[in-house]
């Protein structure tokens, strides 16, 4: 047995592994370019894609391989490594550590290690190492909204019966999604019996509460006529305002009522007195029906 490895069991406590510790990072796209489209491709979008860049360091180390963000991967894996060396790193997963950005840097790492073709081994708690912040050029998303998982795969997967039976499985599981351009990070979504618009904003969670508090005291939270402002979530340290609307609407009806509201939210931002009694109420309101995603 060698020296070290002496030194590490005298160091722990007799019959246990030594543990790593976990720590919480309540804003893991901190520092990102477009933090609220990484916040709602993690929690709000069923099917997408997005090219990633490495750092010319890491280019030089593993290659110029094409690699590409997706908001699911077959079975909820952490990142595959496809036969003709595309590399995926998937957003949505099943485990994960306290700090969603490093775990998706070490997908990303091992999945270039591994390869092409070849199941891709992920640990679910990394320990301290480099974070997407690190190992990425930032910059804006390029994002692609997919009607269906068939991006996943090289064609010729795509027409193996096993394959093809997964894949209508996981596109039965997809409720239709559009991204509207009236602001950033915003969509449109149906679900059954259902329409929403959901945005995750940009601003610092006390500043945009306030903001919407004003808002809701002038009367004008909601997107229109039919339209109900259903609440909000705290997604990854940004809020994230839902509006029920009208099923039978289409997204590009939305698009001039998010722009609108999107003028509204951003004058108020630029109050930055007391709120009057009003607005306090109304912040308290908007505080009871805030849920927490993570």
């Amino acid at each position: 047995m060698s020296k070290r490895r002496k030194n590490q069991r005298a160091a722990a406590p007799s019959g246990k592994r030594e543990r790593v510790r976990d720590i919480f990072v309540p804003r893991p796209f901190e520092g990102l370019a477009d933090e609220p489209e990484w916040i709602a491709l993690r929690e709000l979008v069923p099917a997408a894609s997005a090219p990633l860049r490495l750092t010319p360091a890491l280019v030089e180390e593993y290659g110029d391989r094409p690699i590409a963000l997706a908001t699911v991967l077959p079975m909820a894996a952490p990142a595959m490594s496809r036969q003709d060396g595309q590399v995926f790193v998937g957003l949505q997963r099943h485990q994960q550590s306290g700090d969603i950005s490093r775990d998706l840097a070490e997908s990303l790492l091992c999945a270039l290690r591994t390869e092409p073709g070849a199941p891709v081994a992920v640990p679910p708690l990394p320990g301290p190492g480099p974070r997407l912040q690190d190992i990425l050029v930032d910059g804006p998303l390029e994002i692609t909204l997919h009607e269906g998982f068939e991006f996943w795969l090289v064609p010729e997967a795509v027409e193996d019966p096993t394959v093809q039976a997964s894949l209508e499985r996981a596109n039965a599981a997809i409720y239709p999604t559009v991204r509207l351009a009236a602001a950033r990070a915003a969509y449109w979504c149906q679900v059954p019996e259902k329409a929403h618009v959901r945005w995750v904003l940009p601003e610092d969670e006390e500043a945009a509460l306030d903001a919407l508090a004003r808002l809701s005291a002038a009367g004008s939270l909601t997107l229109g006529e039919s339209t109900k402002f259903a609440g909000m979530f705290r997604a990854h340290g940004r809020l994230v305002p839902v509006w029920d609307l009208p099923q039978d609407t289409p997204a590009g009806d939305w698009e001039d009522p998010v722009a609108q509201f999107a003028k509204r939210y951003a004058e108020a931002l630029t109050e930055t007195g007391p709120l009057d009694a009003a607005a306090r109420r109304s912040r308290q309101g908007l505080l009871g029906r805030q849920l927490t995603l993570r």
